[in-house]
């Protein structure tokens, strides 16, 4: 995070988040307005890492092939072969990823699922780590197309980037009239390692009360009268894995009902539809999951168990 904040001001929140989706294998949707900072912010972290990047500017005539790749005929072999995708590598920004036909969203989908792609019956296994971060604008933006609900399912947090405040807008400015800073940023680590902590989160320990408690309250969306449509298992493995990274960052190796507080929202309200009435009247998903927190207890445990 240190290396990150280099380039980044403030914004240590949204940071630790993006590091813990690394960690747990999973992948990101940055939304926000245009100019809040979602690119640059994906483009350091990359670096910060180490591994490979690549990057997709989402537009309404980009091709599902434009993302995966594609086999191309080769005049002096007389053979196919398979020019690889922009998702061929370690990080994937897709850029402003709901200005582009539902067709080519779709095409992310089983890269993010399965860390691969296949195009005409073969199928490449995509680098380690693979991580997306995609950004979006607002749906109420001209020009956008709502991400399915199948595909916002994937993505295992969304995050919010917000405005800076006035201290921190100087610092922008300050920071960014010379030289970019970005391109004087060093790698703190490589893939191998990355891949290294992922398997070592997996051995932090959630116990059953804390299991408990990620149940209690996926279950509670499910059951809310405000919504059509809760969050799914996947919603609940999602608490799981991230609670394991946030302890392991924050140097713990068993996590709290505290970490699953923390994520809660980052993990769940993107999966929350709400009924037409609801959407009307204007509520947000932010306001249930609010409710929920309040209205679910918050378990005891015993971290040596």
């Amino acid at each position: 995070m240190e290396r990150v904040a280099q380039v980044i001001v403030g914004k240590s929140s949204q940071v630790e988040l993006l590091l813990v989706a690394l960690l747990s294998e999973g992948h990101v949707l940055l939304d926000d307005l245009p100019g809040s900072g979602k690119t640059i912010l994906a483009k350091t972290l990359a670096r910060a890492i180490g591994g490979s990047f690549r990057r997709i500017q989402f537009t309404p005539d980009l091709l599902p092939s434009d993302v995966t790749g594609f086999n191309i005929y080769d005049q002096k072999t007389g053979q196919f072969r398979f020019q690889t995708g922009p998702v061929m590598t370690n990080v994937l920004l897709a850029d402003e990823v709901n200005r582009t036909i539902p067709r080519t969203q779709s095409s992310l989908l089983e890269s993010m699922g399965e860390g691969q792609v296949t195009v005409d019956g073969e199928t490449s296994i995509l680098p380690r780590p693979f991580f997306v971060i995609a950004t979006q604008n607002p749906i109420e933006l001209e020009g956008t197309f709502p991400l399915p609900e199948a595909q916002m399912d994937r993505f295992l947090m969304r995050v919010s980037i917000g405005y800076p405040d006035h201290a921190e807008e100087l610092r922008i400015m300050e920071r960014f009239r010379g030289a970019d800073p970005l391109l004087a940023l060093q790698p703190v680590s490589e893939p191998a390692e990355i891949v290294r902590l992922q398997k070592a989160r997996a051995e932090v320990r959630v116990s059953e009360p804390v299991r408990e408690y990620i149940v209690r309250l996926v279950e509670e969306t499910r059951r809310s009268s405000r919504l059509q449509f809760g969050a799914s298992p996947r919603a609940s493995l999602g608490l799981l894995k991230t609670a394991q990274a946030l302890a392991a960052m924050r140097g713990r190796d068993y996590a709290l009902p505290d970490d699953v507080k923390h994520l809660f929202a980052a993990v769940v309200e993107h999966r929350l539809i709400l009924l037409p009435e609801e959407r009307t009247r204007g509520i947000r998903p932010s306001e249930i999951t609010s409710e929920i927190l309040d209205r679910v207890a918050v378990p005891v445990c015993d971290p040596s168990l």
